[in-house]
């Protein structure tokens, strides 16, 4: 099939078509240690830049209810690929994307600096004299500096979307840039079948889906054993509590597994048949009593982020730490399974039950702690349904 490929006019490729080509390997010519140095090196920084703004921005996403399922079925994601493909790296999902939409956000507040504080001595003129000679002029200073930062922004992104064009003007290229725009030579048709392209290259209703449907599969595991251990808690029948806290340090042993293998086969079946996981599990008994202390140890630390309702404007970064905590045992879990399935024969009988037995006290140990979280949680008993192992990584499903 004949594709034809698109090119901005005058060689400049806008930001959507190069976030796209990212990751594309291309022949080069042969360059010198230096110069290949160099370039692994602003490699490096870009793609380490990309996981800081995409940590930044699943946070966000987080925040945001609903929306925030598109930050868990990006988490479920990466365990998966590990578990599709067998390779860590595999897990590590657009930085380079990341990294770009990244700069244009940084890039765009760099130009909006000088605007808002513009915007803030005309506000200060204005109560201070009302239509005097200051209001009059930092209002019309206010106008032209705001139209030139659009057209610097609209600018930077047609060139490239990197920080130094922000940065640095260029005159002829904006003036190529704004004169494509009023002759209607394509500019505006090309920048916006590009951004489409880029807005689907993200696959935002497929993370949506996956995170939703794995917080249902994850709830429908949870629910029974945490409303027993609430009720007994609550009400004159202890052993309800005890059976309830028996459940949930059984569900912690299969959980993360099936979530995991859910995640990689993309069906909901699949959070429901711990057949496979145990088949797994017998080939790699080590891994999985590693994974699990990781991911259980890893979400301790967090219920300390419940105890105080967050105000709305900090959601997100409170939300920033619960995914920088769950993403390592995300990608643990996709490690441990997948290691699991490469391996031919299960290992010895003494070693797996080892492992069983090791896995117990720990899972029991996690269940004390949120025994002891429901006198310590804002919502009290009813936080405990926010399992953010394995829901939605944020510290409350509800804010004010």
């Amino acid at each position: 099939m004949h594709t034809e490929t698109i090119e901005p006019p005058l060689g400049h490729a806008t930001i959507i078509e190069a976030a796209l080509v990212a990751d594309s390997p291309s022949a080069e010519s042969p360059i010198g240690p230096v110069r290949r140095g160099w370039r692994l090196s602003c490699s490096a920084i870009e793609w380490l830049f990309g996981a800081a703004a995409l940590v930044i921005g699943l946070a966000v996403l987080a925040s945001i209810p609903i929306v925030q399922f598109v930050s868990l079925g990006y988490l479920l994601e990466c365990s998966g690929r590990i578990v599709r493909t067998g390779r860590l790296r595999a897990g590590l999902i657009g930085m380079r994307k990341a990294a770009r939409a990244g700069g244009i956000a940084l890039g765009t507040a760099l130009v909006l600096a000088p605007v808002a504080a513009i915007a803030q001595l005309a506000r200060s003129a204005r109560l201070i004299d009302p239509g005097g000679r200051n209001d009059a002029g930092l209002s019309a200073l206010l106008i032209a500096a705001l139209a030139i930062a659009v057209v610097q922004i609209a600018s930077a992104c047609w060139r490239g979307g990197r920080i130094r064009n922000f940065l640095w003007p260029a005159p002829i290229a904006t003036a190529r840039f704004l004169a494509g725009l009023v002759t209607s030579n394509g500019t505006c048709s090309r920048a916006s079948d590009a951004s489409w392209r880029y807005i689907k290259s993200l696959q935002l209703p497929y993370y949506f889906s996956l995170g939703l449907r794995g917080a249902i599969g994850g709830l429908a595991w949870l629910f029974i054993p945490v409303t027993l251990l609430i009720a007994g808690m609550r009400g004159p029948t202890p052993p309800l509590g005890i059976a309830g806290a028996a459940m949930f340090a059984i569900v912690l042993l299969y959980l993360p597994f099936v979530q995991t293998r859910f995640a990689a086969e993309n069906r909901l079946r699949a959070m429901f048949q711990i057949g496979p996981v145990r088949q797994v599990f017998r080939r790699a008994p080590l891994a999985f009593l590693i994974s699990l202390v990781v991911t259980l140890g890893l979400a301790v630390p967090l219920f300390l982020l419940k105890v105080q309702l967050i105000p709305r404007d900090a959601v997100w970064l409170a939300c920033l730490f619960f995914v920088v905590f769950t993403w390592p045992a995300k990608l643990l879990l996709g490690w441990s399974y997948a290691y699991g399935q490469r391996r031919p024969r299960p290992r010895n009988f003494v070693l797996r039950w080892l492992m069983r037995l090791a896995m117990v006290p720990i899972a029991a140990a996690y269940v004390g702690l949120m025994y002891l979280t429901m006198y310590t949680s804002w919502y009290g008993m009813v936080s405990i349904y926010a399992q953010h192992p394995f829901l939605v990584p944020v510290p409350f499903l509800t804010v004010e």
